[in-house]
């Protein structure tokens, strides 16, 4: 958590066009808050710039509110609100109650709106565009809405006399009496009857869950067969972390306790990236020495006063053959992370995207029209919402009046200029069917040795689906840049939309996770 700490205000790099996105950013705040005042680290300025946020967050998610209580990705210009961002959003704003002012009449506004889609046999119906595709598990979608909401509606107050509550139960329960055979659904279901306190069903699907582990040495995580086999999987994480919150939620369960969880920690542990580091919470002294045959020789001690410290050193001979030993009797997590470039691999990508260029070098003004052309073929039937990130070239500005058309296309929801950028937002991609958008840009400045610039198209829930392409100018001066294949994918590209291997639930899980683990156990 120390890295997190100094990245508060970029932990998540993501525009904040919708409203499932604006909570993505706004969620974290609100368990950094908790996990600082739980750990006794809440400092006055953490606190104002935290909070900060949660008031800007709160303020701007009302914009998506509809008049009945619900709440969607784009208000009202959706036809109706949304079941799953209805009760992140009341699960949210009954959570951030203890550090800015929440006026109690939006989480009942929300809740009655849910409890006026309840089924006859307690289940919620899906209303409205689900854009969180791991909540869609064919005849299981329903019974993974209703977990969900269920247990937003117990981190919300606990309250399991509520009717909506015991009805919503009683869906489940029916559905795990029927079979379950989506991961992330029983997943989400054993964290669900770990708040419900009911240890017979949770007992129960701990033990089914566990035949279905993936175990690595001493590691243990839950898998998904449509997982990317590129990146770290953000559904992977997460349900990983729905089992580790049921186990670490009331009674422990014979046979599961802590040392089998420690495995599920280990590899939540090996997911992070270095923006998001994990600290010791022993009590003990540790010494971690780091050297090698060049000279390098640092040191770092842990103790009871620096424990939840994030320590780090810049390694600047590479390669090398560094040596890192300890001393002491403690848990340390050490990593090393390098960034490079590399050729793209040829492997499976769950996008195609290309791009080509037309216009007329001729004249004092240049004008290009940029085409990209997207095509899903994953192994899902449609996309979650997906995001193309259209980097203009330098020297060039858009010619606005080609957003025109562009909004007209029934799959795009809402377009965004920021600065040298238009992020156009699909409502998502069906299966092999292939669309094709195009902007005109005209130069601005002439530019000489133009470079590329990226374009770049991925599934916003499922940050790993993701495919990149460049363009550039017919009109370049410098014949190297013509020589620039303009469909040529390119491993990594610096983009102020995604620039982190994990994805934005990833990262509010896991906060949620570890303040969770944290409270319940250590305190």
């Amino acid at each position: 958590m120390g890295r997190a700490m100094k990245n508060l205000d970029s932990l998540l790099r993501m525009p904040y066009g919708c409203g499932e996105q604006n909570m993505v950013l706004f969620a974290p705040n609100i368990y950094i808050l908790s996990y600082l005042q739980s750990t006794r680290q809440l400092t006055k300025d953490i606190q104002t710039k935290a909070t900060g946020f949660l008031e800007s967050g709160y303020q701007r998610e009302l914009n998506y509110k509809h008049d009945d209580g619900s709440y969607s990705a784009f208000g009202k210009n959706d036809a109706s609100g949304n079941t799953w961002l209805t009760s992140f959003v009341l699960k949210s704003f009954g959570a951030a109650k203890p550090y800015i002012y929440v006026d109690p009449s939006h989480i009942s506004q929300a809740k009655a709106w849910l409890a006026s889609h309840q089924q006859e046999d307690g289940c919620i119906a899906s209303v409205g565009k689900l854009l969180h595709n791991g909540m869609k598990g064919g005849v299981s979608d329903q019974v993974s809405l209703t977990a969900y909401i269920t247990t937003a509606l117990l981190e919300l107050d606990g309250n399991l006399t509520d009717p909506l509550v015991k009805r919503t139960l009683a869906c489940l329960k029916a559905a795990v009496s029927g079979g379950l055979e989506n991961t992330y659904t029983t997943a989400l279901l054993s964290y669900t009857f770990s708040l419900a306190q009911d240890q017979d069903m949770k007992a129960k699907l701990i033990t089914r869950l566990d035949k279905m582990a993936a175990t690595t040495g001493v590691s243990r995580h839950w898998s998904r067969a449509e997982a990317s086999v590129k990146k770290t999987d953000s559904l992977e994480v997460e349900m990983t972390s729905y089992v580790l919150l049921a186990l670490l939620s009331g009674p422990s369960i014979p046979g599961f306790g802590l040392a089998y969880s420690t495995g599920i920690v280990r590899w939540l542990v090996q997911q992070q990236n270095p923006y998001g580091g994990f600290s010791s919470t022993q009590d003990t002294v540790d010494t971690v020495s780091v050297s090698s045959p060049g000279g390098l020789n640092k040191e770092f001690t842990v103790d009871q006063n620096n424990r939840l410290l994030y320590q780090e050193e810049q390694l600047k001979e590479v390669p090398e053959d560094y040596i890192i030993k300890a001393q002491g009797q403690s848990c340390v997590f050490v990593q090393i992370a390098m960034s490079y470039n590399i050729p793209p691999p040829p492997d499976f990508s769950a996008f195609n995207i290309s791009t080509s260029v037309q216009g007329t070098c001729n004249g004092t003004k240049r004008t290009l029209t940029v085409s990209v052309d997207v095509r899903y073929n994953g192994r899902r039937n449609e996309t979650n919402m997906v995001i193309i990130n259209f980097k203009i070239l330098s020297g060039f500005i858009l010619d606005k009046s080609s957003l025109s058309p562009l909004r007209n296309e029934t799959t795009v929801k809402r377009i965004d200029l920021e600065e040298g950028y238009v992020i156009i937002y699909l409502d998502g991609l069906k299966q092999n069917e292939i669309k094709t958008y195009s902007l005109d840009i005209e130069e601005n400045v002439s530019v000489r040795n133009l470079k590329p610039a990226v374009v770049k198209i991925y599934d916003y829930y499922q940050t790993s689906d993701e495919a990149v392409s460049e363009y550039s100018s017919p009109c370049a001066e410098s014949d190297e840049v013509n020589e620039v294949l303009i469909r040529e994918k390119i491993k990594s590209q610096s983009d102020p939309i995604h620039n982190t291997n994990c994805c934005s639930v990833y990262v509010v899980y896991l906060l949620h996770l570890f303040t969770n683990l944290i409270m319940s156990k250590y305190l």
